[in-house]
């Protein structure tokens, strides 16, 4: 599904563009001289990005696991706490 799409001068209406983020699941990009400016979205639909972004950051990290690029806790806290001085 593509993200739905408005022009910048219809944030006018603040009304219906409110009830547009929450009838669409998806973020919608407000466009200015024809190319994106900015995106909107509902709460939820920040939430689902926020959700979806954790997922992704967790799988990348069980691939590091698996693929054992790991090191000790307290050798990471340890390059840490020397890389900013702690």
């Amino acid at each position: 599904m593509l993200n739905p799409c408005i022009p910048i001068r219809d944030l006018k209406n603040t009304a219906a563009v409110s009830q547009l983020c929450h009838d669409t699941p998806a973020p919608i990009t407000v466009t200015k001289n024809g190319y994106a400016d900015m995106v909107i979205m509902s709460p939820e639909a920040f939430d689902r990005v926020l959700e979806s972004a954790a997922a992704i950051r967790l799988m990348q990290g069980l691939r590091d696991v698996e693929a054992g690029r790991t090191k000790p806790a307290r050798e990471a806290l340890a390059a840490v706490r020397e890389k900013y001085g702690v």
